[in-house]
């Protein structure tokens, strides 16, 4: 009986997840990709719906985002293409250093270096160019081929929540 108890002490010490980290170290926890961007004053939708995991370091800001695969949408008149890994540094109304996305300027792919947002304006930097954006046109997240305009098999227009999906 004894052996049967210590059993079990091991499988659920073992099994519990445990986070060991300091300051200088990038850190695991249970928040999502996209509560990182709003803890940092960015909305959802900066993100493709189904990110499949991050990782970020508190102390220097930079992060990488994973998505399954490369993701490619349009939205409006922009087409944009997600690399499987973004990179870049995030702090509070500025992501910068970015990697991993572009968007198709006439017959051109160009980086997205840089956003900052300024009140209720969202500013896209493609090196000496920049675009700005109402904030609000980023409140959901754009999903991989279709970006907003993803249709059910009903005729539906389909709102996603990253948080609950991984489309």
């Amino acid at each position: 009986m004894a052996s049967v108890s210590l059993i079990f002490i091991f499988l659920v010490f073992f099994s519990t997840p445990f986070v060991f980290a300091d300051d200088n170290t990038t850190t695991t926890t249970t928040k999502t990709a996209y509560e990182i961007l709003e803890e940092y004053d960015f909305p959802i939708g900066l993100l493709p719906t189904g990110v499949t995991g991050y990782e970020f370091d508190n102390s220097t800001g930079k992060f990488s985002v994973y998505l399954n695969g490369t993701c490619t949408f349009s939205i409006d008149s922009y087409e944009l293409k997600y690399k499987s890994t973004v990179t870049g540094v995030l702090t509070k109304d500025k992501l910068s250093s970015l990697s991993g996305i572009k968007v198709k300027v006439v017959l051109f792919w160009l980086s997205i270096t840089k956003v900052t947002r300024d009140d209720d304006e969202l500013e896209f930097s493609v090196g000496i160019a920049s675009a700005d954006f109402p904030v609000s046109n980023f409140d959901e997240c754009p999903t991989c081929g279709c970006g907003f305009d993803c249709v059910n098999m009903s005729g539906k227009k389909r709102k996603f929540s990253p948080l609950l999906s991984s489309y």
